[in-house]
């Protein structure tokens, strides 16, 4: 059999309680520092939140800074497209003035060239004018002297009728004086032999009858025509007149 130890129970009981000391000591650290964890958790989520605030606020100012940036780089594209457009604004008023002042050229030339149109036209006008006055003139001369022609026709036509009544006048009567003798040549004739009368056809006085009145009839036609041809001359008299008074109005 072994041998019995002697326990020290004092010791024993000594190492317990410091034992429980420490054992209380370290739960008393324990109890700290789940208090120090547990403030520790507190702050790191604190901490994580305002990290994940700092974030956001951090992507927000990145956005805003891009944004900022794509202002500045519109601006800027705008500056040199103002520049442009200023440039481009002050060489277009360039050729403005230009053109401007080619245009006023044109138009002083044109003006010079309507001018001189004008007195040209003017000049043609004036000898146009004087051209038909003076065609005017003559057709009026042309006219005076057909006037006068168809005048001395005319007199000399209205002679002619009355020469040609006249002769038709002492034919008449001429032929009246012989069918006068005739007839009673005829008649004394016939007196003396009715057979005879009868038996020789028509008689002297139908005959002579026929004979003056064919006369008259062709002296009557020569009279008409005559007359015809007088109106005919009035009436391009007439209208020789007409028309040279309407030129004149016209000119």
């Amino acid at each position: 059999m072994k041998k019995l130890t002697a326990v020290d129970l004092d010791k024993i009981i000594k190492d317990f309680i410091q034992l429980e000391h420490k054992i209380t000591a370290m739960k008393g650290e324990n109890n700290t520092l789940e208090i120090q964890l547990d403030e520790t958790s507190r702050l790191l989520k604190l901490a994580q939140n305002k990290e994940k605030q700092l974030n956001e606020e951090r992507d927000g100012l990145l956005e805003t800074v891009k944004g900022l940036q794509h202002i500045l780089q519109q601006q800027c594209d705008l500056r040199v497209d103002n520049e442009r457009l200023k440039n481009a604004a002050i060489q277009m008023k360039k050729e403005n003035e230009a053109q401007l002042e080619e245009s006023k050229a044109q138009i002083q030339r044109l003006v010079n060239e309507m001018r001189a149109l004008k007195d040209q036209h003017q000049r043609e006008l004036d000898d146009h004018y004087k051209e038909t006055q003076r065609q005017v003139e003559d057709k009026d001369t042309e006219l005076k002297l057909a006037l006068e022609k168809n005048e001395s026709t005319l007199v000399e036509m209205r002679k002619q009728m009355r020469e040609k009544e006249k002769e038709k006048q002492c034919q008449i009567i001429k032929l009246q004086m012989e069918f006068g003798a005739k007839l009673a040549r005829a008649q004394s004739m016939s007196l003396k032999s009715q057979p005879q009368k009868q038996a020789s056809g028509p008689l002297p006085q139908n005959i002579f009858k026929r004979k003056l009145q064919f006369i008259q009839e062709e002296k009557n036609k020569e009279i008409e025509a005559l007359r015809q041809r007088v109106r005919e001359l009035e009436q391009q008299s007439l209208h020789g007149l007409i028309d040279s008074r309407q030129k004149r109005r016209k000119n």
